[in-house]
Parts: structure tokens; sequence; C-alpha cells
């Protein structure tokens, strides 16, 4: 009966509407991007014993925290371990996988909330959960650039760009839950959690009978690839294996690593940053610093005015990976990076500016920018990928490039909490709190604006020829 699941019995015949492959892909990306919505059900886990408080014996933020980072560990090294079992099973099975991993890990967390085991907790969304996460995210991959080898660009932002706008569904559906759940002696989180994994794994069913592969040899009609503008594209194919050993697979991978490391810098620590670099000081400034009341009352809002701004920064992370991705078609992957990567260091250097100025609309759309770069960032690197190592195992390479990912979800918010608290203990209030590290992200951007530079042809040795490895006089590009 399975076996519906397998690559033969995916592929499209003839009339197949390419268009809708992208929506298989979003309702995966979607459904899996609630995990940048976890925080919340952070302060409700805290309760867990107390309902009301959190009592004895309940679990502190830094604990719950790790969930977050062992379900971004597991996305990284489950797309770089499953890169080639997706590629050689196909969207479809891969698909049916991470949807039992990712509603899977929602049902063992709910039973580790009900068991109040923080450590199954651990293993269902942080474990499970993780591996769905990175088999979900990269198996569309290889699928769409396939189908859309004149627009991969906007193919794959169309698919990413719902695993940046999964926390504004997810978000607020826990937090409905939730309220509907609770009663007078639960929170109402193992409920909402079993719900959230069965609607997630049910969702995720349209996709995988939805998706098909095209047929071998398949065009789209009127498609001439030489009339495409983008510069290092390949006629060549490169393999998973291979891939690593290639000079342009290592600076792809800091490119992606350093430009993620600012951005999710910046998307971590959103809300304490607008509040202690410009509404606490605006809120605070005529009163005196005795009447502690009066401030309490003045600054009881800015929460609120906080929680709108990081979704401001979630919108603009998904809006950015559609639109960053599809101009990619036009002016190449990387002229795009070049404007992530030049842009990027003048607006980090102006948050401190806009700091310093106390202005809100400008410190808010600096951050935004930035955000769209972030989002676009991550949808413009498989069509990237594509171009420089072929169609044929780019959901592996893929796979293995987004072990970046992993690094940098430790390292961004490793370095703005690591140097803000190194300030604060120095005495630094407002803007220098965060100063540093805006000046630090600019010369990480500039380094992998080196390496941008620095991404040439893949050497032709590592191309795949019919009969094995045959290195040609020069790598067989267009556009260059």
């Amino acid at each position: 009966m399975l076996d519906i699941l397998d690559r033969e019995h995916s592929v499209a015949g003839p009339g197949y509407n390419r268009w809708l492959v992208p929506p298989a892909a979003l309702a995966i990306h979607l459904c899996i991007g609630q995990v940048y919505g976890f925080s919340v059900f952070k302060l409700p886990m805290t309760k867990l014993l107390g309902v009301t408080h959190s009592a004895q014996g309940d679990w502190t933020q830094s604990q719950l925290a790790v969930i977050f980072s062992i379900a971004i560990f597991f996305l990284g090294m489950s797309a770089a371990f499953f890169g080639k079992w997706v590629e050689k099973q196909g969207p479809r099975k891969a698909m049916f996988a991470a949807a039992g991993c990712f509603g899977g890990g929602f049902i063992v967390a709910a039973l580790g909330v009900a068991l109040h085991n923080l450590w199954l907790v651990y293993l269902g969304y942080g474990v499970l959960g993780g591996i769905g996460l990175g088999i979900g995210y990269i198996s569309p991959v290889s699928t769409l650039v396939k189908w859309f080898p004149d627009r991969p660009g906007m193919a794959t932002g169309m698919a990413i760009m719902g695993f940046g706008g999964g926390a504004m569904i997810g978000s607020p559906l826990a937090v409905s839950l939730m309220k509907f759940y609770s009663t007078p002696s639960s929170v109402g989180v193992v409920e909402t959690m079993l719900t959230m994994g069965t609607i997630y794994f049910l969702f995720m069913m349209f996709g995988v009978f939805t998706v098909r592969v095209p047929a071998p040899g398949w065009q789209p009609a009127g498609y001439v690839p030489s009339a495409q503008p983008q510069k290092l594209v390949t006629d060549a194919d490169v393999t998973a294996d291979d891939a690593p050993k290639t000079r342009p697979f290592w600076l792809l991978w800091v490119i992606l690593c350093f430009n993620v490391t600012a951005g999710i810098g910046i998307l971590e620590q959103a809300s304490p940053m607008i509040q202690e670099m410009l509404l606490y000081p605006a809120a605070t400034g005529g009163i005196d610093p005795a009447n502690t009341a009066a401030i309490t009352q003045a600054t009881a809002p800015l929460a609120a005015v906080a929680g709108g701004f990081v979704g401001l920064l979630s919108l603009f992370n998904m809006i950015g990976r559609f639109f960053w991705s599809s101009t990619s078609d036009y002016i190449g992957r990387k002229n795009v990076y070049y404007i992530y990567l030049l842009l990027g260091p003048l607006l980090y250097f102006l948050i401190p500016v806009a700091g310093r100025m106390g202005s809100t609309p400008l410190f808010v759309g600096i951050c935004v920018l930035i955000l769209t770069m972030y989002g676009g960032g991550f949808a413009t690197i498989p069509a990237y990928l594509r171009d420089l190592f072929g169609t044929m195992q780019v959901g592996a390479i893929h796979g293995r490039l987004i072990t970046s990912w992993s690094v940098a979800g430790v390292l961004g918010p490793l370095l703005v909490n690591g140097i803000r608290d190194y300030q604060i203990a120095h005495g630094a209030v407002g803007v220098e709190r965060y100063a540093p590290t805006m000046y630090l992200m600019c010369g990480l951007l500039l380094i992998a604006a080196l390496c941008n530079y620095l991404v040439g042809p893949v050497d032709s040795k590592y191309h795949v020829r019919d009969t094995g490895y045959a290195p040609t006089a020069k790598p067989q590009l267009k556009g260059k």
C-alpha cells in the first residue's frame, strides 16, 4: 500500500500543471515553520504545576530554551544526513516521513508534558520534530528546481516563504488552543500539542499527495536554457558526495552562515533590543529615576509594542524570501547576495545611529529591511546551488550546506547575548549594550561578501558524466 509513496508512482503524467508543486511544498513549509513560534509555549510550560504561577518543580525558561536549540540542531544534521535518501526516494516519501516526524514530535512532547518529563519533550519536539524539520525543509527543493528551470529562485522562494511565515499561523493557533483547553487545573499545553500535531500531520498530507516529479527530459514549453540571464549556470551535475570537496561549496557555506548569524541575532533579541535602545529611554526620559511607581506605569505597555515589532519582523522575513529569490532570477544569484552582504553592513552600522537619534521609525525600517535579506538568503541559496552544482542531487547538497544554519543558530544569539551581558557588566546602558555587536555583524557580512566575490565555476573534474568522471578542458557554463 505504501508503494504509492515511491518516486516511480509520483511521476507526473501528460498535462500535469507544474503550478501545483509550489502549493504542495508550501503546505510542508507552513507547518514546519511553526518552530519559529515555539516560544509561545515557554511561559505556560513554566506553570504546568502551579497553573497560575511557577511552583516548585516547574521548569525554568532556560531549560525550555534548549528545546528550540535542539530542534534547529537536528534540522541541520538531518538535512545533511538524509539528503541523499531524499533524492533517491523522491519528494512524496520524504514529505510523508517529515509529516510523521514533525507531527509525531508534538505527540511525544505532549506525553512528556503530561508526565512532566522534560527529557521526553527534548526527544519529541527537539529530536524527532527536528528531524522532521530537516527532511521537510529540503524535500521540495530538488523537485521545484526541476519543475522551474526557467524560474528556480521564484519557485523555491514561494516554498521557503512558508517557513518564514509558519509562526504567523502557528503562534496564534497555539495561543487560541491553550486558551480553549485551559482549566483551573491545567494550562492546556498537552491538549494543544496533541491537536497541533494532528492538524499539522493532516495538512502536510496535502503536500504528500499533491507533489509530482517531472518525467525524464521534461522541460517547460518555450524554455531555452541559453537565454537565461544568470551567470555561473552549469550544464553539468555534481554529486552530493563531491560537492563538499569543491571550493564554491565552502564559500557558500560561510556566506550563508554569516548572513544567518547576523539576521538571527536581530530576530532572537528583537523584543529586548527595541525596548532597551528606544522604548524604555523614551518612556522614562522625563521621570525621576527614584519614582519607581511612575516608571513601572510608563513602561508597562512596552512589551506589547515590542511584541508587535517582532511580528513585523516575521512578516518581512517571509516577504523577503519570495521577493529577493524572485529578483535573483533576473539579476543573478551572485548579484543578489552582493546586495545582502554590502547593503547589510551599512544597515547594521545605522542601527546604533538610529538608537542614539531616538528615531523609532528609522530603527524599525532598518530592521525590517535586514530581515528581508535574512529571509532572502535562505530562499536564494537553493537556486545558487542549482546554478553551480546542477539539479541531479541539489536537494542533498542543500541539506549538507544548511549545517551552516545549525552553526549560525547558536553563534548569532551567543554573540548578541554574550556581548550584551559583557556591556551591562561594564555599566553600558541603552544603545551601547548592542552597538559593539552591530559593528561585529558588519565585519562578518563583509567577510561573506569577499567569499561571494570568490565564488566561481565548479572544477570540471567533479562533473558527472555518463561514463563516470571525465574532466573537460573547461567548465561547461552559460552566461559567463
